[in-house]
């Protein structure tokens, strides 16, 4: 080996060793004192771009559960409102069945009202107050859940005692009942452009005659608002869907369909008008001619009813109904020589002599001037109570407001009400959201604004009865929001965990593998300091050849 005196190529790889040591050390001085092994890019450049994703992912999560616990607060504050509301509702619920008690006077009902009055506007008053960090919770909207007001008051009055007052007037005197099928009630969809026809019923035929798939349509130009007379339609038409599911129903006469109907209904004053204007041959010789018309209908139907208790048939048409009800796919041509025993072989032979006493039936039989109906039943036509026009039907059930023989289905017509809606970000990516809306909850979006204890006291429960409906449904999707946003935020508490966890894997120094680092660094500085010492020292050789 030469002996060099400018260069020492000894003490430059010492030095080169004793920098490349020094930065060792740095590094791991660096790391022990921050705790992370990733402490610039140059550390590890992938890890760090990982890593800094993971924060990323981290500190959203942490303040998407800031905001779940914030959402969840501003909800509870709604369920609590809704909890005050429904409390008031029960208090009104109980005012309204209070006044159903006829022992109360009308100075007691007044009195009543007034609180209903205080609870309705204390329901206003503190959903339009429901404030969370200065914003009103509840939409502010007056739109009602009643819907149309004269399509609710028909519905209303259905459901209260109009079809039940009819399927028991109809299992009385025609001893027949539904077997079940859906009926389903239809008040937007009117169709018949005829003027003296109020409501139908249609269905599809089935091959044995009845009907399915029944449905019952109101002229609402006829129901706006309902009057107490309009009962008696809807009785006329629950014969029609009575007898559709009872009896082979399309093999009868028009005039047999219509005349039972117009029976239960009582149609006195209709008769008493046509016969004022044709005569009464003329109105007796529209179906015993084979024609049609509803007086003539009607007529011919109480003279039948009247001829066959005069034969003995135990109730009249009762009889002849049952024997079409219990007798699948009878016809009346069966049902009446059946029922007669052959006085009338057919539906001809009684025509016949409809037609040919029909003009002294009225006579002698009928009293078209008094207020009776001559509803079947009634005193004109079996002597029982008087059956005045607005007293045919029953405005209130005496019975379950469900039909036996029918599985009614309503309309909706209200339903809902306007809402206000909110947009929780619940995630830490666009789209990690939740929607809540919270309805209108004052008096009018309930359905109460006109809630009125001097009404009949069942139209009132049942308005209570859909804002209690209303109103808890509110509260369970509330509710039901509540519990997901709990659930979201121990979902995020577990993310947050495990990415961290995962973060820490990738950039958190490992001391145990770092303090060796160190100690390994300064003995290797120490040494490389050392040598560098005795390589600058290898130039003074080259002094010795100078002696």
């Amino acid at each position: 080996m030469a002996i060099s005196i400018v260069t020492n190529v000894s003490a430059l790889t010492a030095q080169r060793q004793a920098h490349a040591t020094e930065s060792s050390l740095m590094r791991t001085v660096q790391r022990l004192s921050s705790g992370l092994r990733i402490n610039v890019a140059g550390d590890d450049a992938a890890g760090l771009a990982i890593s800094e994703r993971m924060t990323s992912s981290i500190r959203s999560a942490d303040q998407s559960r800031r905001n779940v616990n914030d959402s969840v607060s501003f909800l509870q504050v709604a369920e609590g409102v809704m909890s005050s509301v429904v409390d008031r509702l029960q208090r009104l619920r109980e005012l309204a069945v209070q006044t159903g008690n006829a022992a109360y006077s009308a100075a007691d009902k007044a009195a009543l009202q007034r609180e209903a009055d205080q609870l309705l506007q204390g329901i206003t008053s503190d959903v339009g107050n429901a404030k969370f960090n200065g914003e009103t919770l509840f939409s502010e909207s007056t739109s009602s859940i009643g819907g149309d007001a004269n399509k609710r008051a028909l519905l209303d009055r259905l459901k209260i005692g109009w079809f039940n007052e009819a399927e028991q007037r109809i299992q009385t005197y025609f001893g027949i009942d539904a077997d079940g099928a859906q009926l389903t009630i239809d008040v937007d969809n009117f169709t018949d452009g005829a003027s003296n026809v109020l409501a139908y019923v249609q269905g599809a035929v089935n091959g044995d005659g009845t009907w399915s798939n029944l449905s019952m349509s109101f002229d609402m130009a006829d129901f706006s608002p309902p009057d107490l007379a309009s009962d008696r339609v809807v009785a006329h038409e629950l014969v029609h869907a009575v007898m559709a599911r009872s009896m082979n129903f399309s093999s009868l006469p028009q005039w047999f369909q219509e005349g039972m109907a117009e029976l239960i209904h009582g149609a006195d004053e209709r008769l008493a008008s046509a016969i004022g204007g044709l005569g009464a041959a003329a109105v007796v010789g529209v179906v015993a001619g084979g024609g049609f018309s509803y007086e003539s209908a009607y007529l011919a139907s109480r003279y039948l009813h009247d001829q066959l208790k005069d034969m003995g048939v135990a109730g009249g048409i009762k009889g002849l109904m049952q024997y079409l009800s219990e007798n699948a796919g009878s016809t009346l041509n069966t049902a009446l020589n059946a029922v007669t025993g052959g006085t009338y072989a057919n539906n001809a032979a009684f025509l016949a002599d409809f037609g040919a006493n029909g003009v002294a039936y009225i006579a002698s039989n009928m009293n078209l001037t008094n207020g009776d109906t001559g509803a079947i039943g009634g005193l004109d036509a079996d002597g029982g109570p008087v059956r005045t026009s607005t007293g045919v039907i029953d405005d209130i059930a005496s019975h379950p407001s469900v039909l036996d023989g029918f599985d009614e289905r309503f309309p909706t017509i209200g339903g809902t009400t306007g809402s206000k809606s909110y947009v929780l970000q619940v995630g830490e990516n666009v789209g990690d959201t939740l929607r809540v809306s919270l309805s209108a909850l004052n008096a009018s979006a309930l359905g109460l604004s006109e809630f009125d204890l001097t009404d009949i006291s069942a139209i009132n429960i049942l308005h209570v009865d859909e804002a209690l409906e209303f109103v808890n449904s509110q509260r369970a999707v509330v509710g039901a929001s509540i519990n997901r946003l709990e659930s979201i935020s121990a979902t995020l508490a577990t993310r947050s965990e495990n990415l961290s966890a995962s973060r820490s894997r990738i950039r958190d120094a490992d001391y145990a593998e770092e303090t060796a680092t160190l100690t390994k660094t300064m003995i290797l500085q120490q040494s490389a300091t050392t040598i560098l010492a005795q390589a600058n020292a290898t130039p003074q050789l080259a002094l010795t050849l100078l002696r």
